[in-house]
């Protein structure tokens, strides 16, 4: 089993990054998947979850209307695009697939001028 995210970096405040998760070694279509982030000193939380299918999403109050999750099943890979971008949301960013709790390595996230 393997669970890859990709996509983090430094960027500026306003701004956008699109974070990515690949997996492989099960049956990744049958399984709703979440995302979630830890920054320095803190607790890790959840930031955003998709169905299987990915027909329903559900997401933290500090990322909504900010952030959208989606999905392709078909390459076994699940997605964070985030838009205006705030210092406070800088932290490392975690894949996690839901119902057999297998977790990424993580991508950093630093949003700063």
């Amino acid at each position: 089993v393997q669970v890859v995210e990709s996509g983090g970096g430094l960027v500026q405040p306003g701004g956008s990054l699109r974070l990515s998760c690949a997996a492989s070694g099960f049956t990744f279509s049958s399984y709703a998947t979440s995302w979630y982030r830890q920054a320095p000193g803190k607790e890790r939380e959840w930031v955003a979850s998709i169905s299987s299918a990915g027909r329903s999403t559900n997401y933290a109050d500090s990322v909504k209307g900010r952030f959208t999750i989606s999905r392709y099943n078909a390459k076994n890979s699940v997605y964070l695009q985030m838009n205006s971008l705030k210092p406070e949301d800088t932290a490392v960013y975690y894949c996690k697939i839901n119902g057999l709790g297998y977790w990424g390595q993580g991508t950093q996230v630093t949003v700063s001028s």
